[in-house]
């Protein structure tokens, strides 16, 4: 019964490292507190919903499609949201987190209008999940695979993209805005990539959830920062943060590992209720780890650096 909880845990993980590594191009890459996520992720999971719902009528093999289309177009309609959060900062020069906040305000609206209504249920409507289970048969852990492929191909991509020379810069943003601006780089510009990138990662995973759990509602992503920050965390502390490739792996380890704590929280009886309370706590334990784990390694230092004097 564990062994199933935990694998059914690891599925739901595999959507959440995508939204984690999204948060992570925003959260640490840019340094920037983006609250947009909490909107974004639902616009790519309206968007994913109902596309698929309107190739209900289509042949099998256009509505497979269709449900790969979806996913595309909430990659694109997340980009849109984080572009907003963007343009507000640094055209208006609102602040990061106030900027975020107001998107992810209006974005609900905007939900709301995408979906036509509060929730849509794709029970009978044909999903990537459905197609690729239907494909393998007997096999049933076949979104496992789909989801390892899935997060496979975007910590390539994001890799590759983060080792260019525009991925050098955004990275340079987030640590020195100053320096990049003095080398002639518009550092406006790489927050408006960063932070659109980092929210269609958002709403790719929204689009994901939308197919995989079989509905879209408009409430979904409250506190999806939250999980979004806690996989971060998490995967760091535990994983480390070597090179890049290590931190991107880090980081989508970290959100499995999160929906596994979760899931055996589930199991051991905790009220579903409690399930806001505990990721907060479970953030502030990893974020605890790596205050202490920075501490450690700054006393080691001075103690080095003690004994060389004497």
């Amino acid at each position: 019964m564990l062994i199933t909880i935990l694998l059914e845990a690891f599925e739901l993980g595999l959507i959440y490292s995508v939204l984690a590594l999204g948060v992570f191009l925003s959260f640490r890459t840019l340094n920037t507190p983006d609250l947009t996520v909490d909107g974004s992720i639902v616009t790519g999971a309206a968007i994913s919903a109902v596309v698929c719902t309107a190739a209900a009528q289509m042949p099998p093999s256009a509505q497979v499609l269709m449900s790969v289309l979806g996913l595309i177009l909430a990659f694109v309609f997340g980009m849109g949201a984080g572009a907003i959060t963007a343009l507000l900062n640094t055209k208006l020069k609102i602040q990061p987190l106030l900027a975020g906040i107001l998107v992810m305000l209006g974005i609900y609206s905007i939900n709301l209008r995408i979906q036509g209504k509060a929730n849509i249920n794709l029970t009978n409507t044909t999903t990537i999940y459905g197609a690729v289970e239907e494909k393998m048969g007997d096999f049933k852990w076949s979104s496992i695979v789909l989801g390892i492929i899935i997060v496979a191909v975007i910590i390539l991509l994001l890799y590759g993209f983060l080792k260019t020379r525009k991925g050098f810069a955004l990275r340079a943003t987030g640590d020195n805005e100053e320096m990049v601006r003095a080398a002639g780089i518009s550092s406006d510009n790489m927050k408006l990539l960063g932070l659109s990138v980092s929210n269609g990662l958002v709403g790719l995973a929204g689009g994901m959830l939308a197919q995989y759990q079989g509905y879209s509602d408009v409430g979904m992503g409250t506190g999806m920062v939250v999980i979004g920050l806690a996989s971060v965390i998490i995967g760091e502390v535990i994983f480390g943060t070597g090179s890049l490739m290590r931190r991107l792996i880090a980081v989508a380890l970290g959100a499995v590992l999160y929906r596994m704590i979760i899931g055996v929280a589930l199991y051991l009886g905790m009220p579903p209720t409690d399930l806001k309370l505990v990721s907060a706590v479970i953030v502030t334990i990893a974020l605890a780890m790596g205050m202490m784990g920075g501490g450690l390694s700054v006393m080691k230092k001075r103690s080095k650096a003690g004994e060389k004097n004497a």
